[in-house]
Formats: C-alpha cells, sequence, structure tokens
C-alpha cells in the first residue's frame, strides 16, 4: 500500500493515527535501545565484579506505570475518536447501499441505479450501507483506508469523501469460499459534473470517467463470444460457471433443455429450461429460485441486445 497516497479524507484520519503510533514506537525503541547499552556499560563486571542489593524505588515505579498507561490512554483516545468520526457520515453525504455476495459486489443508488462498480462524485461525502446476502465477507477500499464487514442480516456503515479523481480498488478482506481471491471491484472517482451527468442520465447515460471504464471491462472481451463477453462484464460470472463448475448458482452448461425444479410463490414447480424461462430468470431473479441454491442473485439490468445475447450463448453450451 502507497501509505503517502491520501486519495480521502478516511486516508489521511487513518494515517495519522498510524503515524501517531509509529512516531511513539520509534521513539521508546531508541530510548530503550540506548538504555540498555547504557546499563550494559555501566554496570558491567569490569566496572562492579561483585553485584550490589538493589532495593525498591517508589517514585520509578510510578513513573514507569504512569507513562505507558498515558501513552495507551492516549493512543486509545486518538484511535477511537477517529474511528467514530468515520462512522458518523455528514447529513449530505450520498448513502449507497454495498451488497456482498459469493464472490462480487454491487451497488445501488438512491434513485434506483445500481453498478458493479462504485462511481463517487470529487470532494462529496459517500456513505456506505454495507450488508451481506450469504456469508460474511470484509470491504475494503486500501487507498482510502476504509475496512468494515458486511455481515448477512446487519447492515454496518462508513464513509469516505474522496480528494483525488482515479480508480481505487475495492477487496474483500475475508476468506469467503474458493472465489474469495476473484472478489474484486472499483471505486471510480470522476469530476462532480461528470457524476450527476450520468447520475441523472437515465439508465443509458454514458458511465462516468471515461478515463477509467475499463475497470468495469475484461481486457479481452472483444475477443469473447457476446453472451460470454455481457455475462462477463456483469460480474455473472462469479456465481455461474460456463463448464460444469459447482459455484454459489446452477451451471449454465447443459442448462437449456433441462428440467429443474424451482420455488416460486412458495411453491415448488418443475419447469423446463426454454427461451421464456432464461429470459424471465435473467429479468426477475427472484421470482423463481432454483431447488438448492440461495436466493443471492441480483437484479442485473440488460438491454434487450444483451438479454437475446446471452440467452442464445447459454443455449449454444
Amino acid at each position: 500500500m502507497d501509505w503517502m497516497n491520501q486519495a480521502a479524507i478516511s486516508a489521511q484520519k487513518s494515517d495519522a493515527v498510524f503515524f501517531y503510533v509509529f512516531g511513539l514506537s520509534v521513539a521508546f525503541l531508541i530510548f530503550i535501545t540506548a538504555l540498555m547499552i547504557y546499563f550494559v556499560v555501566r554496570y558491567s563486571k569490569k566496572r562492579h565484579p561483585v553485584a550490589a542489593q538493589i532495593e525498591g524505588h517508589v517514585g520509578l515505579e510510578i513513573v514507569w506505570t504512569t507513562i505507558p498507561l498515558v501513552l495507551f490512554l492516549s493512543i486509545f483516545y486518538y484511535g477511537w475518536t477517529n474511528y467514530e468520526y468515520m462512522r458518523q457520515a455528514p447529513r449530505d453525504a450520498m448513502a449507497i447501499k454495498v451488497t456482498a455476495r459469493q464472490w462480487n459486489w454491487s451497488f445501488e443508488y438512491p434513485n434506483g441505479k445500481q453498478s458493479k462498480v462504485l462511481f463517487a462524485p470529487l470532494g462529496k461525502p459517500m456513505k456506505m450501507e454495507v450488508r451481506s446476502s450469504d456469508v460474511v465477507h470484509g470491504f475494503f477500499v486500501p487507498s482510502f483506508r476504509i475496512k468494515i464487514d458486511a455481515v448477512p442480516s446487519r447492515t454496518n456503515t462508513t464513509w469516505f469523501q474522496a480528494t483525488k479523481v482515479g480508480s481505487y480498488d475495492v477487496e474483500c478482506t475475508v476468506i469467503c469460499g474458493v472465489d474469495h481471491s476473484l472478489m474484486l471491484s472499483k471505486i471510480i472517482v470522476v469530476p462532480e459534473d461528470e457524476f450527476k451527468a450520468w447520475y441523472f442520465g437515465g439508465e443509458d447515460a454514458p458511465e462516468p470517467g471515461k478515463a477509467f471504464r475499463a475497470a468495469e471491462a475484461h481486457p479481452d472481451l472483444k475477443d469473447l463470444p457476446k453472451g460470454l463477453a455481457v455475462l462477463t462484464s456483469k460480474g455473472c460470472l462469479a456465481c455461474h460457471s460456463v463448464d460444469g463448475k459447482p459455484k454459489v448458482g446452477p451451471t449454465l452448461k447443459a442448462l437449456y433443455g433441462r428440467e429443474e425444479q424451482i420455488l416460486q410463490a412458495g411453491a415448488m414447480k418443475i419447469v423446463r429450461v426454454d427461451d421464456a424461462y432464461l429470459r424471465h430468470a435473467i429479468t426477475n431473479p427472484a421470482d423463481q429460485v432454483v431447488r438448492g441454491y440461495p436466493p443471492a442473485m441480483p437484479q442485473t439490468p440488460l438491454t434487450e441486445q444483451e438479454l437475446n445475447e446471452v440467452v442464445n450463448y447459454i443455449k449454444s453450451l
């Protein structure tokens, strides 16, 4: 981690605590090492061949108990006040619902927009409402120095205010399954006017930060079949495989034409996977849940063309 890259107010707060503790540690390392050298020389056997009995010193005992106690309390106070500061988001902060699932992140904005990466305006506070739809995850942005657990049935909050335009990594810090290492995303910070153009521009508005759009795209999508490219760019392959490998969701291999048991409106039904079923399952994932799998699939916006490409690709498998 680049400790000098303070890309958010949260980074400045965390770094201040880190350098305070680090400074104290270095100072005491030098002080204690100097004392050890002094005592080794001053009380060596050559100088004092006969050991002398040393009695206790109440004043010294009070000093070496009080000073560490005061320093410990100062570290605790400094760390706690900064932690509390990062827990209390400003009133004008934009609240973002951050959902973790095996093995991806999704972000929902107050106007209902959703994305696989988080777009953030420069210089504006963003409140993260972090939750999990399955197991415990850890929402960590190294450049912003924010880390908070994503826990099922609970919402944890933190916030940041970006100070530099750029693209910043989002990682999971809790080993959450076989594809834990692939649970990555981005926070893309753009100028406020560019963010507003996207935020208020409807579903077809261009994504902000044209220079950073590659963060959400796979580097070689142009070489993939169209349907597979859509599945990759939307993060669908974090939960569904195309080679028969079991994941948190059903594999797409040999799915078309197969009979599946689904739970719909509290009743179990057997359906045959065809074009109509696939289109409904993709656009309304919570309506029909395949037996044996959790209802964890998010509703991912797709254009009609993208939907057709995905369905045709699944049929080809």
